[in-house]
């Protein structure tokens, strides 16, 4: 297990987090084994991967029927199947959070998605997910739109442990960050501790790519100059937003501002690298893991990563390296008729459909009688 890559990367000072949930993944042991042979320390869900382990496995069906049976809503039988996993997958990372003292160990579960511009349904849904689970170790997750980000600081406030995902923009990172530190200040404000709130900022790296890179092709196609430097960049946005996302969160949490908050017993909102699963088969099956090796981070990997990344990963401290060039590429970005405040927009937009999509088919599926093959 020494020369496990993935164990290795605890000594640069990342996490590995799965993004990835299936009941037999829990209750076959299957999960214990990769905490123990890979170091793994937390996992990750949306629903997208919901709806794949419970439209897509056998394990969930006696369930379903006997909730369906029950006379329960296809929405109350999603909410206790996905519930009853987190539940699940918490308790066998609870020593792992023991371990750690509350910086790792965690589960994350989203609220519903069509709540995504909702601030107050956003906050009441938290509440409830959280007081339903039980577990000090798990997040919910909330979507970094515009509306999520005074539910983000509420919540922080009340001692809720937050994963906001869908961050694809250093300008809204920033927002988030802000959200997060005036929630913890809210909560000392009103005489509560701040040991053990955590949370957990979900910047999105493929995603990036393969909308930049589609606007990038065009160019690469026509030639010239413009062409040339296209070339240069295509496929390199993404890894050069999140160096410059981790420079910022160096800078938020290194400022006087923080000081009293952490001495209080407040803890940094790490920066959690997710979509790493690569999308162009043209490059490494470990791009978003290789390149974002960096302290006080996590990587949330989608189980074929993972395993691509224990067989050939190299782990390397490349986060903080070659910063002044993710810079230039940004910065030039423009110039090829590309606007990043346009095209992190349109992924934000796009990713609530994404999980909008596979929420209400699922919610579709489970909507069917309970003699109905529900696979």
């Amino acid at each position: 297990m020494k020369n496990n890559p993935l164990r290795q990367l605890a000594a640069f000072g990342q996490s590995v987090w799965l993004d990835y949930i299936r009941r037999d993944l829990i209750v076959s042991g299957e999960l214990r084994h990769l905490i123990e042979d890979d170091g793994l320390c937390g996992l990750t869900s949306n629903p997208a991967i919901f709806e794949k382990a419970i439209a897509g496995s056998p394990d969930y069906d006696a369930d379903i029927h006997t909730l369906a049976a029950e006379g329960k809503s296809a929405l109350a039988i999603y909410e206790a199947l996905s519930q009853q996993d987190v539940q699940g997958a918490a308790d066998v990372f609870r020593p792992v959070y023991d371990r750690t003292d509350g910086l790792d160990g965690y589960v994350s579960l989203e609220v519903n998605p069509h709540l995504a511009r909702d601030t107050h349904g956003t906050i009441l849904e938290a509440r409830r997910l959280w007081n339903s689970l039980g577990r000090p170790n798990v997040l919910i997750k909330i979507p970094a739109t515009t509306e999520g980000l005074p539910a983000i600081q509420q919540l922080i406030s009340e001692g809720i442990n937050v994963n906001v995902t869908l961050i694809f923009g250093l300008p809204r990172y920033r927002q988030v960050a802000e959200a997060y530190l005036a929630g913890l200040e809210a909560r000392i404000a009103q005489g509560h501790p701040l040991k053990r709130v955590a949370s957990v900022a979900s910047f999105f790296m493929s995603r990036i790519d393969a909308l930049v890179d589609a606007r990038l092709d065009p160019l690469i196609a026509h030639g010239g100059p413009a062409g040339v430097f296209a070339q240069a960049v295509r496929g390199q946005v993404a890894i050069a937003h999140a160096k410059l996302a981790y420079h910022a969160c160096r800078d938020i949490f290194g400022t006087f501002r923080f000081q009293p908050l952490a001495k209080a017993g407040g803890r940094v909102q790490r920066l959690l690298w997710a979509s790493t699963g690569t999308k162009n088969p043209a490059d490494s099956d470990i791009k978003y893991v290789e390149a974002l090796v960096g302290p006080d981070t996590i990587n949330t990997i989608p189980i074929e990563t993972l395993n691509a990344y224990r067989d050939h990963g190299t782990p390397l401290a490349r986060l903080e390296s070659q910063v002044n060039e993710a810079a230039r590429i940004l910065r030039q970005l423009p110039e090829l008729g590309i606007q990043l405040d346009t095209v992190t927009q349109q992924l934000e937009d796009e990713g609530i459909e994404k999980f909008k999509q596979p929420f209400d088919k699922l919610i579709a599926i489970l909507s069917k009688p309970p003699d109905r093959n529900l696979r």
